[in-house]
């Protein structure tokens, strides 16, 4: 799948750009292969699995651009996709962070790629099916913001870390991803410190790319990677959200946050193919 990507990326893109990529202690030939056909790639080869926002942040501190392009490799960048977003980025200086059109592989939209604060209510209108239910109506749908035209560029809360555009006065201001979230939430928290900053964030469906998704580590760990996905959002809604509500309140949420993952802990160990997160169509 990296193969792909980085063929989707040379073939669509006009502007100049590196690539770096940072190898989790693979198995599968991917080194071999990078070495063999992309020379000019800078590779980091790193000797564990250290998740994603560090290899992240490894990457993007030895990237020498104005803009640095978070990319996960299960991705397939259409045309004009990066350039797109470099343009808008351009034409709008009060944007740090922009966020493509992601699409399933069925090229329908991959909702969580534009989202709005993942507060209480957001999130168990979401888990809860209310959402699903009423995805036109903004009070049950304020966390993946169906209610807006996926069509059309919309101001948002958050945008998706499998492909997040960022600039590089914002890192020089509020610094790369937060390293206390393994995986997970890391894009969250980093669109959230750009707004606290003043920044904009911004989704873009002109540029469009195919995210493949739940085919990386949370097949390879996925008990590890459930585990993972529910102790960042602890941690985001405790530096972040807590402090609006009352602690009775967080004290019934957290409660309910350990009760899903042991739910989704639970049910992963009866599927045949063990996966974490939803399966994308």
């Amino acid at each position: 799948m990296l193969r792909d990507c980085l063929q989707s990326i040379y073939q669509n893109t006009r502007l100049s750009f590196e690539v770096i990529v940072v190898d989790n202690c693979s198995q599968d030939g991917v080194v071999e292969m990078l070495r063999a056909e992309y020379p000019e790639i800078t590779l980091v080869e790193n000797q564990e699995n250290a998740g994603y926002t560090r290899p992240m942040n490894q990457a993007m501190r030895l990237g020498c651009g104005r803009y640095l392009l978070q990319l996960n490799p299960d991705t397939l960048i259409l045309p004009e996709a990066i350039d797109r977003l470099v343009v808008f980025m351009d034409q709008h200086l009060e944007v740090g962070i922009c966020g493509p059109k992601v699409l399933n592989r069925d090229r329908t939209l991959q909702k969580p790629c534009r989202r709005g604060e993942p507060r209480p209510w957001a999130v168990l209108t979401y888990f809860l099916g209310l959402s699903a239910l009423f995805p036109r109506n903004p009070r049950f749908s304020q966390y993946l913001l169906t209610y807006l035209d996926e069509d059309e560029i919309h101001e948002v809360d958050g945008v998706a870390g499998s492909c997040m555009l960022a600039r590089r006065a914002l890192i020089d201001e509020i610094g790369y991803l937060d390293e206390r979230y393994f995986a997970y939430q890391e894009d969250a928290d980093f669109c959230f410190r750009a707004r606290q900053s003043g920044w904009k964030v911004y989704y873009m469906p002109a540029a469009q790319i195919i995210h493949f998704g739940s085919l990386g580590g949370s097949r390879v760990q996925p008990y590890r990677s459930i585990y993972e996905w529910h102790r960042s959002y602890f941690n985001y809604y405790r530096q972040h959200l807590a402090k609006d509500y009352f602690f009775l309140l967080n004290g019934l949420y957290y409660l309910a946050m350990g009760v899903k993952l042991l739910l989704s802990l639970g049910k992963n160990f009866f599927r045949a193919e063990k996966f974490a997160g939803s399966r994308k169509p």
